[in-house]
């Protein structure tokens, strides 16, 4: 029905309109004909996000489900900066979405054990209004107008190499989102029938920072709750959301929350620490803060 911003817009009419505004300031428009497949549709990019893939065994064997342990990690400016360090001078200035989302992903993998051979992916969500033109999506627009950028190591390339390599990967999967790619994205959902994105041993991230979701009714600003505890699904451990807060310093940030099977959040939260308080760069002990949803 809708996306993050497409809800957005609508939460932000509910506001306009519970403080007394006769109409929204901006107007939802349908106009789903504008994302539908050409005729004839062609597929014309590579998608692995809808490759078949069946579980291994040391993901099987390494992390038992039925017991999930989820938390909520804090990354301010101070955690970013001391991530930024390990990088080499020239990915220093990457933004701060794709330098965490490589940061998570590397230590989330390495907390799984997985065999080397084993493949893992990242998948995250591109909202694709500026990127198309032809034609554009008008401004009102709340449909569903997002592509999936995805990348593909092993764990043990991933692991193994130095982090700077999961930042490039990142990088190369957000830049191949153009608009012929999400024009092949649309023909190629067409073709296979809605089929359902392979989430097996991935690491998905949806990020919220930027999307608008404090939205004040009337009754104050808006105040973080956490995510809510269905994420403790096995089923939907693989999903995070990156989401604007301030914490108890009043210091802005973005927190990450995280669900894995118990062993691995121990691993994932050990090795996080070893590179947030590494004083190898002379830089200040990090303020990380990590909390139980």
């Amino acid at each position: 029905m809708c996306d993050a911003p497409g809800l957005v817009q609508f939460m932000n009419a509910v506001a306009e309109m519970a403080q007394g505004a006769n109409a929204p300031s901006i107007q939802p428009v349908w106009q789903r004909e504008l994302l539908i497949a050409r005729n004839p549709p062609r597929v014309t990019c590579t998608h692995h996000e809808f490759d078949e893939m069946v579980e291994t065994q040391s993901f099987i064997t390494n992390n038992p489900l039925n017991k999930m342990s989820c938390k909520s990690f804090f990354f301010g400016s101070t955690q970013v900066s001391s991530i930024r360090k390990k990088l080499p001078h020239h990915l220093r200035t990457c933004s701060t979405f794709e330098i965490l989302t490589a940061f998570s992903w590397r230590c989330r993998t390495i907390s799984l054990s997985l065999n080397p051979q084993d493949q893992v992916r990242l998948i995250f969500m591109n909202n694709v209004r500026a990127i198309l033109n032809n034609p554009p999506l008008p401004r009102g627009y709340y449909g569903n107008a997002y592509a999936i950028s995805l990348a593909v190591t092993t764990a043990g390339e991933l692991c193994e190499n130095p982090l700077e390599y999961a930042l490039e990967l990142v990088q190369t999967a957000k830049a191949n989102v153009t608009e012929e790619y999400v024009r092949s994205f649309i023909d190629l959902v067409v073709t296979k029938g809605r089929p359902h994105t392979t989430i097996v041993q991935s690491y998905v991230v949806s990020n919220t920072v930027r999307v608008g979701l404090c939205v004040d009714y009337g009754w104050g600003k808006a105040v973080y709750g956490g995510v809510a505890k269905i994420f403790e699904r096995p089923s939907l451990s693989a999903t995070t959301f990156y989401i604007q807060v301030k914490n108890s310093r009043g210091e802005d940030g973005i927190m990450v929350p995280m669900c894995l099977p118990t062993l691995a959040m121990e691993r994932f939260v050990n090795e996080v620490h070893s590179v947030l308080n590494d004083q190898s760069d002379g830089g200040p002990m990090s303020t990380f803060i990590k909390s139980s949803m």
